[in-house]
């Protein structure tokens, strides 16, 4: 949790350094293309689930031949994954941005950012697949260290690009890509010299085909999930550009800040994932369902804490980012009203969602993350948003579909749960 707090806090000082040196703007325009970044990159980012999954397995059950396997295949994808994201933004972004209705206002500073920002792909997918080889066995420190040293250089440099060489949102781009690639050295030089296991060697960096393909069965689907929830989110955001640049900038601040409030469930979704899924290799599954109890409850806790918060302090929080507009803090009030108070539905569906992955359960996740969440929303926005076009309409669609994702991720657990165990129980009596 402390690791994603902090990337979204080196995150966060892109948008107020530039906020406070060049106006509401620029924070839009670096807002603008969450979306459709997490869009593209959605797919790859998936298969550190894969990862995830496949290294706490194999190390539950001691085959670490296996984990060493995986670790390269993985370096190897993340490597192959980058470079293939970084072409799509450097070649799409104005168009992609053209499609989802971006003002004019808005567009040039915001593809200036998204290509600059590309760059960095093959080392944020790299030092971010390492993270998840590291968290899968148990080492969450490691990552933290890495993140917290390359985001202080983030910060020292948007500083001096901002504020001394007098750019806006190109600035704080080079200064994230910079970020990035000391992530990446430091990094591979720490799995390089590790002990154990899950040492990098370069020259065994290569595509292992047993090993690709159970990265691939379970992260394609984590992968297709995650694009679907960020296609879902760029239909959305396409409806919130439709009402303006100050909306758009409001919306910007507000979900910059929301984004504190879902590192709870994300880090308890991470947790379950290598927890259930070390247990799952052992057969434990007494503490599978332990591990289920404690992420959720721990989840509601800091989601539920984090959101009062945020709440209580909404309109001090949103002038750290916008500083000239005070209808534009008034639509990032709404937005904290309106999603921040019930994110904790979002963060019991993510912990779900990582259980079940976890017990190797990732193609059902994703089709009903497709039909509650993503299709759902679509229809929303056609249906509902186009009868009653107001921007209220386009928030409450987050916790209603939220909901209903919680709903069927439970009946889904109680079949998985009870189908996993029985066959265990063959196996071992096999």
């Amino acid at each position: 949790m402390l690791t994603g707090i902090l990337q979204l806090a080196f995150n966060a000082a892109d948008m107020i350094i530039v906020g406070q040196a060049e106006g509401a703007d620029p924070v839009g325009q670096v807002g603008a293309t969450g979306a459709l970044i997490n869009l593209i990159v959605g797919l790859f980012t998936g298969f550190s689930v894969g990862v995830s999954v496949c290294v706490s397995r194999e190390y539950g059950a001691k085959n670490y031949e296996n984990v060493s396997k995986y670790v390269h295949t993985s370096i190897a994808t993340a490597i192959v994954g980058g470079v293939v994201c970084s072409l799509v933004g450097l070649i799409g972004a104005r168009y992609f941005l053209t499609l989802m209705s971006t003002p004019a206002t808005h567009i040039d500073g915001a593809s200036l950012y998204m290509r600059i920002y590309f760059l960095s792909m093959p080392a944020s997918m790299v030092y971010n697949f390492g993270a998840a080889i590291l968290r899968s066995l148990g080492n969450s420190k490691t990552p933290l260290l890495i993140l917290s040293t390359s985001g202080v250089i983030n910060v020292l440099f948007n500083l001096m690009f901002v504020n001394l060489f007098g750019l806006a949102v190109e600035g704080v781009a080079i200064a994230t890509v910079i970020s990035q690639y000391v992530a990446l050295v430091w990094m591979l030089i720490y799995l390089s010299r590790v002990d154990g296991p899950h040492r990098l060697v370069f020259k065994k960096i290569a595509f292992i085909p047993k090993c690709l393909k159970s990265i691939v069965t379970i992260g394609l689907p984590a992968g297709i999930s995650g694009s679907l929830f960020s296609l879902s989110n760029v239909v959305v955001q396409s409806s919130i550009n439709s009402f303006g640049g100050v909306v758009v900038n409001g919306n910007t601040a507000a979900s910059n800040i929301e984004g504190f409030i879902y590192t709870a469930s994300n880090s308890f979704h991470q947790t379950a994932i290598t927890f259930v899924g070390q247990n799952r290799g052992a057969g434990k599954f007494d503490r599978i369902l332990k591990s289920l109890w404690i992420c959720l409850m721990y989840s509601f806790i800091f989601e539920v804490s984090l959101a009062l918060i945020s709440v209580s302090f909404r309109e001090a929080l949103l002038g750290i980012y916008i500083k000239d507009s005070e209808k534009a803090i008034a639509v990032g009030v709404m937005r904290l009203m309106l999603i921040g108070i019930p994110h904790f539905l979002c963060g019991a569906m993510d912990v779900m969602n990582g259980v079940l992955r976890g017990m190797g359960y990732s193609l059902s996740p994703t089709l009903i993350s497709l039909t509650c969440a993503c299709f759902f929303r679509v229809v929303w926005i056609s249906t509902v948003f186009k009868a009653i076009p107001r921007l209220e309409t386009v928030y409450v669609i987050y916790p209603i579909s939220w909901a209903l994702c919680i709903i069927c991720l439970s009946v889904l657990f109680i079949f998985a749960y009870r189908s996993s165990k029985k066959k265990a129980l063959l196996e071992i009596q096999s």
